[in-house]
């Protein structure tokens, strides 16, 4: 068994769409990104790469390259877990943390944990995601962007 942590953290931004794990959430601000800057599935993508020990998302998808620019970060977890797949592993569980002052996350994230069990062919009791606040310190706190945490464990397929 392998363990992968990921970090991800995106700035606030008027006129972009907030969308954290594959749900368009209603919101005066986005996050600021090339593709569509989905926090949570950037920090879950990094933590599948770390336990792979297969680098991080940056070099599996570099910034500034058009084919990524504005995709979902959808399509990029699906890579992955083929990637994954491809290496013999799968999946075991993944855990994650969204850190945000608000939006309220409890009410999206059923559908947060649907997208993600699609995109990586995983049962969604095996994705645990959690919203927190820094109870106005830091610049999560003052509203100014968004970090996710996620941690997940690995498992070499059985041939």
């Amino acid at each position: 068994m392998q363990i992968g942590f990921g970090y991800d953290v995106h700035k606030l931004v008027k006129g972009r769409k907030l969308i954290v794990g594959g749900v368009t959430i209603k919101h005066p601000t986005g996050l600021l990104g090339w593709s569509d800057a989905d926090v949570l599935i950037h920090a879950i993508i990094d933590s599948i790469l770390g336990g792979l020990g297969a680098g991080d998302i940056g070099a599996h998808f570099p910034p500034g390259d058009k084919k990524y620019q504005n995709i979902s970060s959808l399509k990029l977890l699906a890579y992955v877990a083929e990637l994954l797949r491809a290496k013999g592993y799968a999946l075991n569980n993944i855990d994650s943390t969204i850190v945000a002052e608000e939006p309220k996350f409890a009410p999206f994230i059923a559908a947060m944990k649907e997208n993600l069990s699609l995109a990586l062919r995983l049962n969604p009791a095996q994705i645990n995601i959690k919203g927190k606040t820094e109870e106005g310190l830091g610049f999560t706190g003052a509203k100014k962007g968004i970090a996710a945490y996620a941690i997940c464990l690995l498992h070499k397929e059985v041939a």
